[in-house]
Parts: C-alpha cells; structure tokens; sequence
C-alpha cells in the first residue's frame, strides 16, 4: 500500500487549465526571487493529479520530469470566503518557516483568475509518508511506539506554541487580545449561517460556551488543524515529523483553544462506535494516549495550569461540527459533486451529542 500521500485523478468539476498553468508555472519558476541559481528549472510536460484527502482546499500535485509542486486553490462554492484566503495561507507559511522547519516550502502566490479561475500557491512536495486512519501495517508499531508517536506528534504542536510570532513578522496575522470570545461568537454564527433544514440547532451548546468564556492562557500562532493525518513524517524514521500541513486556519491566539481543535479529532478507543466511525487517525491504536494524558504532557511540558478542559474540548468538538456543517451546506445546496460531503449531516449529529455528553 502507497504511504506517501497518495494521488487521485482530478475530480469532475475540479479541473485545472493546465495548458495555461504550466506556461505561468515554467515563466515564473526561472524568474522567482529567492530561486538558487543551482535551483533547477521545471522540465518535461506537467502532468496533474489531486489529493483526495482535503475537504476545504482544493491540493494538486503537479509533477514536472525534474520537479514535485503543490498546489493549493479555493473550492468552487465557497460559503466562507475568509477560510478560503490563499494570500493569507502563504505568508503565514512563509514566515512561520523561518522558525519552525516542518513547514514546506512556498514558492509563488497569485491573484491572477484567468489562470485557474482563483487565486492559488504553489509550493515543494513535502517528500514522506502520510499517516491516515492506521498506522502503515510493516512498521509493526508496538504500545510503547505508538506513545512515543504522541508524544512527538505533541512535541512538535508545543514546539509551534513556542515560536516567537513577532520575531518571524506574524504579528499581524491576528488579533490575540478577546480571542476566545471572537471565536466563540464567530463559530455561534458561522452554524446558523450554515445550518440546513436536516441539521440540529445546537442551541444549548452554543449558550454553554457563550456563558463559559475563559480568560485567554496566552497567545501564540496556532495551527487550528493540527492533527496526524496532516502530518508527513520521514519514511526512514516515523517518529520525525517532516512537515505540518494544511495551515489555512492558523492565526494568532490561545495556545489552549488549539489543543482543544486537536483534541476534537482524538477519537480514542473507548469512544462511541458513533465517533470511532468517524475516526480518520490512528488515535485508538493501544498505547496511543487518551485525550485527558495529552492534556496532563501539555500542561507539564509548558508549565500550564490548564485546570478544567472541558470548555476547551467542547469548544473544539463544536468547532468541528461547524466546519462540517459548512462544507455539507456545499452539498446540500449543489455547489458540489462531491459525495464524500453527503454523509457529513450524520457526524454533525454525532459531534452535537458528543459536546452534550460532555457538557453533561
């Protein structure tokens, strides 16, 4: 089986004009600022293939005979257009590259439509393995690998915690002063924006963390989607973590609420078979930790005192409801073909009962 995040032809309705884009790409590519004059020019036709993964961003993999480029565009019927902000997804990959090396390297960015019909970025193929829903089955991962795993995987989301956002020119990207209640509102709002006719209104969890605001624990750039599946680790050594993907909703704020966004995905093995169904990382394997051992390594490991994660990880498990309300809204409305968004209605349900179960 192909570990190395595995390609897919381009889906229907997602096509690229790749005539054009390939005479922008080998025009720009020789001219860019920055290039080495060793860097080599991209050579041979392009060919192109999609990342099937992404639910958001649309990701291609561009292959030259020389060169592996990613590129990253909108979806076609984008509902929020400020998660979709391809600019803002560049400079916060190249400034955070200045101080935290598991970011890939960003080449170009435009806003020239007639290319591709968007704005786009196009940047290095991050070159490993990719881990998914299990962990490859040859690299026989015992209980005592798999923590070890965790622990890098946190090491690495405490390492980016740590970075000094104004030291690498990010001190724009947000605003961190009245983050939580920001996001609390925002998130309240983008689901009733995004709310359908078959989808619960999540009203008494919206109240509870309206009611619930805590005071902010700091601020620092946070990922907002850091998870293992989007993870590219080295092929030799699966516990380096080559590069973090998928930076579109990294911003500045508390470094609190950014466990709590990870630690919605972290289904573990003794969750509803509702959530295990969901499950789309390998978090349940044994000797993986459970949810409340990661909170326990964070608090040590950064001198926090977190007391009470409850708010946090509601916050996050909403969160992600909200974001799969969006894109099924896509769905539901027709502004996409893709079939994968048409069960996302029954995890929104799944998600609302898992925040109520923690509310209590």
């Amino acid at each position: 089986m192909d570990f190395t995040n595995p390609t897919i032809d381009v889906r229907e309705g997602e096509e690229l004009d790749e005539a054009r884009l390939e005479r922008f790409l080998k025009e720009k590519i020789r001219g860019l600022e920055g290039e080495a004059p060793e860097v080599e020019m991209l050579e041979g036709e392009m060919t192109v293939h999609q990342f099937p993964a992404g639910a958001s961003n649309l990701t291609y993999l561009l292959t030259f005979e020389n060169r592996e480029l990613v590129l990253r565009r909108p979806p076609h019927g984008t509902k929020a257009k400020s998660a979709h902000d391809m600019s803002r997804e560049y400079r916060v990959l190249s400034g955070v590259r200045k101080a935290y090396p598991h970011v890939p390297e960003v080449l170009l960015y435009t806003d020239d439509e007639s290319i591709i019909g968007s704005e786009f970025y196009v940047m290095e193929r991050a070159v490993g393995n990719l881990v998914l829903r299990d962990f490859p089955p040859e690299w026989g991962f015992g209980a005592e690998d798999c923590r070890k795993f965790c622990l890098s995987f946190l090491d690495r989301l405490i390492e980016l915690h740590q970075v000094d956002y104004r030291a690498i020119g990010l001190e724009n990207l947000g605003k961190p002063e009245g983050y939580a209640t920001r996001q609390i509102l925002g998130w309240n709002k983008r689901y009733v924006n995004a709310r359908t006719d078959d989808a619960p209104d999540c009203e008494v969890i919206r109240t509870w963390l309206e009611e619930r605001i805590p005071q902010e624990s700091g601020a620092c750039v946070i990922h907002g989607d850091f998870r293992i599946d989007n993870l590219i680790v080295d092929a030799e050594d699966p516990f380096n973590i080559v590069a973090v993907l998928d930076w579109e909703m990294a911003t500045l704020g508390d470094p609190l609420m950014d466990l709590g966004n990870s630690l919605a995905y972290w289904i573990q093995a003794d969750d509803a078979a509702g959530l295990l169904s969901m499950r789309k990382q390998p978090s349940n394997a044994p000797g993986m930790l459970t949810r409340e051992e990661m909170v326990a390594y964070y608090a040590e490991r950064t001198d926090t005192d977190i007391g009470d994660f409850d708010f946090y990880l509601v916050y996050g498990v909403f969160r992600l409801a909200v974001i799969l309300q969006q894109i099924y809204y896509r769905f539901y409305h027709g502004q996409t073909k893709d079939e994968r968004f048409g069960g996302m209605i029954d995890q929104v349900w799944e998600l609302e009962k898992r925040c109520l179960e923690i509310i209590g």
